[in-house]
């Protein structure tokens, strides 16, 4: 928490303080326990330069001069300082885990991590980290094959529409869960917290998702969307193969019409996303996104939007249009990969297919989609029909 306080002679100086929020138990050797409150910490000038204060109930005990010479960077180092300091001595998995979500925050993986907390905390929180097991993981894992699938909100809205649970976690969902904790312990062995990464056992990798639209499925799907928010997704989602999460966020200013460009990823985003390419327009798209920008609304920047409002998702619609078009089994996902499925069928590499899919590397694209290309391993099994003439 930074404020500022005034040095003797008037000039102000950025000071941070740790929050009073914890406590430190004394135990005296007839068992009692008392509780004194953590050490107060200030970024003090000093000698020239800065330096990190502590003080206990209103005196200071201890102080030590910082490396850096300007505010800005002796701030920095305080807070580093700071948070080492105040690290629990012995942690516990979920110290960990929030530790990791702080260092991380206003990342999109707080938001999943705050919700795999819900399920990963409960099994492994009060445990030290050295005291996950693979064995353990495997616990888990089969626990939460025999729990519901979905949210407690999702898991009420069923049973208030009548319909019964559906029983069974998948394993790539148990697979993220568990790769959000090895992710959390890998943080706490780079920053001192851990002392060792403990083994995991992950289920295995999912098979790829097989289902895909063909070219008259998704004409069907696209003269079945009857609002003009979702014919103008579903031409964005199969013309970039862009996530759903891009697509749904994705704003004028990303739109570069001079160009022929769609920008998935903000230009003016400090952290790029994952997977968030920059896609040429086909004619298609390029027609649809200018009669869409000559009707935005004012009120919002988004490209897909209704009533002048972001669109938060389009499962509902889209399920619908599907249903009255008589296409089974589409998703957003479905489109991102349908999108794939027709360049890898078109003999496109897949390096390109990559670079649309915004992978940062073409071996997850190999392994999805080189099978389904005319040309994939051709020219290599070629050489081996050619023995010098003979038959």
């Amino acid at each position: 928490m930074l404020g500022v306080t005034r040095s003797q002679d008037g000039r102000q100086w950025p000071v941070a303080q740790l929050p009073r929020r914890r406590e430190v138990a004394t135990v005296h050797s007839g068992g009692g326990r008392e509780l004194r409150a953590m050490p107060e910490f200030k970024l003090q000038r000093f000698r020239g330069g800065w330096a990190v204060a502590v003080y206990e109930d209103g005196k200071r005990i201890s102080r030590r001069q910082l490396v850096a010479r300007d505010a800005a960077g002796a701030a920095q180092e305080f807070n580093r300082v700071v948070t080492v300091a105040s690290r629990p001595v012995d942690p516990t998995v979920r110290d960990v885990w929030e530790a990791y979500l702080a260092d991380r925050a206003g990342r999109k993986i707080v938001q999943n991590m705050g919700w795999t907390a819900g399920k990963v905390l409960p099994f492994f929180g009060h445990l030290k980290p050295n005291e996950i097991t693979a064995k353990l993981c495997r616990v888990y894992a089969a626990e939460r094959r025999k729990a519901p699938r979905g949210s407690q909100a999702q898991q009420e809205r069923r049973a208030k529409q009548g319909k019964a649970l559906v029983i069974g976690v998948t394993d790539g969902t148990i697979r993220t869960e568990l790769n959000q904790l090895r992710a959390a312990m890998l943080w706490g062995v780079k920053h001192g917290m851990v002392a060792k990464a403990p083994p995991m056992d992950m289920p295995p990798v999912s098979k790829p998702r097989e289902r895909h639209l063909t070219h008259r499925e998704f004409e069907a799907l696209l003269d079945a969307a009857e609002a003009p928010h979702l014919k103008l997704y579903l031409l964005l989602a199969i013309s970039t193969a862009g996530r759903n999460a891009a697509l749904l966020e994705v704003t004028w200013r990303q739109i570069d019409f001079e160009r022929g460009n769609v920008h998935l990823g903000d230009p003016l985003a400090l952290r790029p996303r994952k997977g968030r390419a920059t896609v040429p327009m086909t004619n298609e798209l390029r027609a649809a996104l200018s009669v869409a920008k000559a009707q935005a609304p004012t009120t919002t920047d988004r490209v897909i939007e209704y009533a002048g409002r972001p669109v938060a998702s389009v499962r509902t619609t889209l399920t619908k249009a599907a249903k009255r078009a008589g296409v089974k089994g589409v998703t957003p996902h479905v489109l991102r990969h349908t999108a794939a499925v027709w360049m890898a069928e078109a003999g496109h590499s897949m390096s390109e297919i990559a670079a649309v899919l915004g992978h940062s590397d073409d071996a997850i694209t190999q392994r999805v989609y080189a099978h389904l290309s005319p040309t994939h391993l051709r020219g290599a099994v070629s050489a081996l029909e050619n023995r010098g003439g003979k038959l």
